[in-house]
């Protein structure tokens, strides 16, 4: 049963994660269903339509990840500027 007080419940989920990654003999194995579903993103947004070629849609993929990147960043460097201007 959770714990009612949400500090304890965050302690024990940490506890738990960090003993599972501990047990975890091959970290990029474990993750890598999560990187090919990321990846997969990409290429359906960079080529809904399925037209292109797998190299093409790969670098369109690329592009598109760099973009949203570098937009996040842009976006950040805008409110720390806004945040000390104030």
């Amino acid at each position: 049963m959770a714990h009612s007080d949400p500090t304890r419940r965050r302690q024990i989920a940490s506890l738990a994660a960090n003993t599972s990654w501990a047990r975890t003999p091959v970290r990029a194995e474990r993750i890598a269903p999560a990187n090919r579903a990321r990846e997969r993103r990409w290429e359906e947004k960079a080529d809904p339509d399925g037209v292109m070629s797998s190299a093409d849609r790969a670098k369109a993929a690329e592009s598109l990840r760099r973009a949203h990147y570098q937009r996040i960043s842009r976006l950040g460097v805008e409110a720390r500027r806004r945040k000390k201007a104030a």
